[in-house]
């Protein structure tokens, strides 16, 4: 190699370094990553032309379905029975504070009014109605934010090129302008941040380039150059400061980024094989499904558990962070009633205990298996999650304790404090099968 072209990717790379580590967040956006984390529980929404298949939001790629043979989906995404105010309702119901849907998935489709491809709902379906801009109104008037996922993967365009790991079945030529890509793909955000009353974006994808290749420090930077992060998260910025951004590209953050997410694990563990990024200062989310699909499938029966849920919102926010629950709309809009049915019982159980959750962070008692805690000022919750425990041991505890009652009825408990070593005794007829809620009042 030349010694002008290594010093020229020296310049390249010094500039991105130094072009990111700018960025600091207004005071709009401070505010707006305040909320994000009180808010603790949204609805996650994955919808498009593959719902149509029932075989999730990955079947093209899986299938290797052409390009031209999936584009025939549009001609009958007729979904006639969506409705913006039920649907926003029922994550209301549910105790959610904001919903993230997909505007555009992997298969490149818009599920939104874009003016930069008519390879959209409006133009491209029977349909024809804008859902985003329907969820948009809705969220409005009852009281719930928006946030736009968006694929930067994209097995539609020509000019995503060079190819990633992904969509290789598909039919695409074995050309493209990356350049053009980035433009076309920049363009789409822009009009979704100017036209759109949103909270943020919340970005996929990235990971498409990178995983043949490993995820070294290397690989990430050529990631970030090659991706031009900075100048995507400056213009969302500049067209809205308040706007948050976040990536899931399954590695530390970038510059720019305002809010950290962890896919199907909670912050701190590595369950999933997606790597091990650090927990960073920034607001946390992590998202999950209710069975074991994002998109709809029809196949998929295997459907978690309303407990089973709940414990993912108090591990969340134990975990200091936000959980974000999926739904995946069947092709004519509906939710399935087997997912209703259990958002519906997270919400009543939020009406009776949602004050130990909203507003809090992370306790100062380390998470376990049997229990997690979150704080709100002086006082802790400890969420006892195994229901057979009648006495709690926590060690390292330094604080001084006022008081230690139930949270359902105020009825106080027995304890022992001795050489930093906790131990609260939880007589068998308080004992809650979800979970048992021990406030803990500090002086």
């Amino acid at each position: 190699m030349k010694k002008t072209t290594i010093l020229f990717l020296l310049i390249l790379i010094s500039h991105f370094l130094n072009a990111q580590a700018s960025y600091e967040p207004t005071k709009e956006n401070l505010e707006a990553r305040q909320w994000f984390q009180e808010a603790k529980f949204g609805m996650f929404i994955h919808w498009g032309l593959y719902s149509i298949l029932g075989d999730g939001e990955w079947v093209m790629t899986n299938q290797n379905i052409h390009i031209k043979r999936y584009e025939l989906l549009s001609d009958f995404f007729n979904p006639i029975e969506f409705n913006a105010a039920e649907l926003v309702k029922l994550a209301k119901d549910a105790g959610m504070k904001y919903i993230t849907i997909t505007t555009k998935h992997h298969d490149g489709f818009a599920m939104y009014d874009s003016k930069v491809s008519d390879y959209n709902i409006v133009k491209a379906t029977p349909y024809g109605k804008d859902i985003f801009r329907a969820l948009e109104q809705e969220c409005k008037k009852q009281g719930i934010k928006l946030f736009a996922y968006y694929s930067q993967l994209d097995w539609h365009h020509p000019d995503y090129y060079p190819r990633g790991y992904t969509g290789k079945g598909v039919g695409r030529l074995e050309s493209g302008d990356w350049d053009k890509y980035i433009k076309y793909q920049n363009a789409q955000i822009k009009e979704l941040a100017e036209n759109y009353d949103i909270a943020g974006f919340w970005f996929d994808g990235f990971w498409d380039i990178l995983k043949e290749k490993g995820r070294t420090p290397e690989t990430r930077k050529a990631g970030e150059i090659r991706w031009n992060l900075e100048k995507t998260y400056r213009m969302i910025h500049a067209v809205k400061p308040h706007l948050l951004i976040g990536n899931n590209h399954h590695l530390d953050p970038f510059d720019g980024e305002d809010f950290q997410m962890f896919e199907k694990d909670l912050p701190g563990k590595s369950t999933t094989g997606f790597g091990s990024a650090s927990i960073s200062k920034l607001p946390l989310e992590t998202c999950q499904t209710i069975n074991h699909s994002w998109g709809f499938n029809l196949q998929d029966g295997k459907h978690k558990s309303t407990k089973e849920l709940i414990h993912y919102v108090i591990n969340a926010a134990g975990r200091n962070g936000n959980f974000l629950l999926n739904v995946g709309p069947m092709p004519n809009g509906k939710i399935q009633q087997e997912h209703i049915d259990r958002l519906k019982a997270i919400g009543s159980w939020l009406q009776d205990n949602g004050e130990t959750i909203y507003n809090t962070k992370g306790g100062v008692i380390e998470p376990t298996d049997n229990y997690v805690s979150t704080q709100k000022n002086n006082t802790i919750y400890l969420h006892v999650l195994n229901s057979e425990l009648n006495q709690v041991h926590i060690d390292k505890f330094k604080e001084k304790i006022k008081k230690i009652t139930l949270y359902k009825n105020k009825k106080k408990l027995m304890y022992k404090l001795k050489k930093q070593n906790l131990y609260i005794s939880i007589p068998a007829e308080d004992q809650n099968e979800i979970n048992t809620i021990i406030e803990i009042t500090l002086k």
